[in-house]
């Protein structure tokens, strides 16, 4: 599809409040580069799977979007250098299995 780097991105925000997830959330659905978007507890709010063209890319995206958006205080990006597993199917009960 050309966009061969998939990139984890954990986002802090200034302050948890209703307010700031709400602006950051509506922000992020604009962004067509994120594919994923999770709500988090522990040291970050949020995780991004985000995926580019190559590095320069995501660089644009990081700095010409994700540090724009008001309220985000801290960014940690992770590249995925494989893909191990990757299941669409949600694991179902067997009835054969305990």
């Amino acid at each position: 599809m050309g966009l061969p780097i998939s990139v984890f991105v954990s986002v802090a925000l200034d302050k948890q409040v209703e307010h700031n997830l709400e602006v950051f959330e509506a922000a992020i659905a604009e962004l067509p580069e994120v594919m994923e978007c999770y709500l988090m507890t522990g040291d970050h709010d949020y995780l991004l799977r985000v995926v580019a063209r190559d590095i320069e890319a995501f660089r644009r995206f990081l700095m010409d979007h994700l540090t724009r958006i008001p309220g985000v205080s801290n960014i940690q990006s992770s590249f995925a250098l494989n893909q191990v597993k990757y299941l669409a199917a949600l694991p179902l009960p067997d009835a054969d299995r305990p």
